[in-house]
């Protein structure tokens, strides 16, 4: 009998820590052995052992990764598996709850994907020229995700530190699991007919490759090739690259960065505008200061080439030349003036006016005006006017003597 200090445990509670014991020391282990007793019941799940020569181990591998596997796993195969070794509580059964399984040798799951992305590629699905830029002012982004996974929220965050006045229109799909792949195809053929969106943003958070590998189904990426609206794909870490990265129209490491490559930044284009906004100005001022100059140049030349320039030229020389002819006038006239006073001169030296000065007189007959130059030219009882040098006299000649010339 055990002592009353020692602790007696159900068959519930040793199943359950022996599951815990496990499960927190053995929680991501890799095994390697051969497939048996394969079981596929309508659950979903995928049953098996995993045995080599010498042991054997019962495995479990639940649907929601089962669907990656279903179609590749037959008995007898030799794999490689990931999981965490468990209890099957209510029989006390030893297992692992496999996560992930590839051929040993090379992956299963790796081939394939080399397999489709070597024969999409010889098609020319992921040819450069193809591929469509993406629209640098877009008024809504269309995102393909999961509403509950954190890329959405890493997206919405950007977009709003970003660009605050960017539309965003959510897209729901299953981004991992059975059916994830062709739901997100469904997705983007809606999208894309649709045309609510100027750029489509399909992402999702990091994983391994079965996690990852509803983005390589080829549905996906022939969806994306068709889509009439440029799409970026964001997917998993920076080291994990898929199928749809490949046929997308561009492709960013990460959620984030899918954001940030499909959006402008506001702060940057604010910057930009107001850098152009400056250029803009000083080549306004540059090209309105020559301007100016060029229009003051022409009033210049159009004041010396208009009639009121040509008028006021006219008017000055009119003025110069009535003052030249002034003065042409005045010297002309001076010079006459003293002509006519030297002539003046001379003629009064030789005028009888000067003569009658000096005491001589002058007879004339008497009205006809004759001057008398004889004595016998007049005759006695005639009236004579005699001119003297101051006033005139009237005379009767009352007798005639004539010059004796002896």
């Amino acid at each position: 009998m055990p002592s009353t200090t020692e602790t007696i445990h159900t068959v519930s509670e040793l199943t359950q820590a022996a599951r815990l014991l496990l499960e927190n020391h053995l929680s991501n282990i890799w095994v390697q052995g051969e497939i048996s007793n394969l079981s596929r019941p309508s659950s979903g799940h995928l049953y098996f052992s995993l045995k080599d020569a010498k042991a054997q181990i019962r495995c479990a591998l639940f649907q929601n990764r089962a669907w990656l596997f279903r179609e590749s796993l037959r008995n007898g195969q030799h794999v490689l598996m990931r999981g965490r070794v468990s209890l099957y509580e209510p029989r006390g059964d030893f297992q692992i709850i496999a996560e992930y399984l590839e051929e040993a040798g090379i992956g299963a799951l790796r081939q394939a994907y080399d397999e489709l992305r070597f024969r999409l590629e010889q098609e020319g699905l992921f040819a450069l020229e193809r591929k469509q830029p993406l629209p640098c002012f877009p008024q809504r982004i269309g995102v393909i995700t999961s509403p509950s996974g954190a890329a959405f929220r890493d997206v919405l965050t950007t977009l709003r530190r970003r660009f605050p006045s960017l539309l965003v229109l959510l897209y729901p799909v299953p981004v991992q699991g059975a059916g994830a792949g062709e739901r997100i195809a469904q997705t983007i053929r809606k999208a894309s007919g649709q045309r609510s969106c100027d750029t489509l943003l399909l992402v999702r958070g990091g994983g391994s490759l079965e996690d990852l590998w509803a983005f390589n189904e080829e549905s996906v990426a022939r969806a994306i090739v068709a889509c009439t609206i440029p799409l970026v794909t964001g997917i998993g870490h920076e080291t994990d690259v898929t199928i749809a990265d490949f046929a997308a129209d561009q492709r960013a490491a990460t959620p984030t960065a899918a954001a940030e490559l499909a959006s402008p930044d506001r702060l940057e284009w604010l910057n930009q505008i107001r850098l152009l906004n400056e250029r803009l100005a000083r080549g306004l001022r540059h090209r309105l200061d020559t301007q100016h100059q060029r229009l003051n140049e022409l009033a210049r030349r159009l004041d010396r080439l208009h009639p009121r320039q040509r008028l006021h030229d006219h008017a000055q020389r009119l003025d110069e030349l009535d003052q030249r002819l002034l003065t042409a006038t005045r010297q002309c006239l001076q010079t006459a003036t003293q002509r006519l006073q030297s002539l003046s001169a001379h003629l009064h030296a030789l005028s009888p006016l000067a003569t009658l000065n000096r005491g001589y007189a002058i007879a004339r007959c008497h009205p006809n005006g004759q001057i008398l130059r004889r004595a016998d030219q007049a005759s006695v009882g005639s009236t004579i006017d005699i001119l003297l040098g101051e006033g005139h006299l009237y005379c009767e000649i009352q007798a005639i003597s004539a010059l004796d010339s002896t």
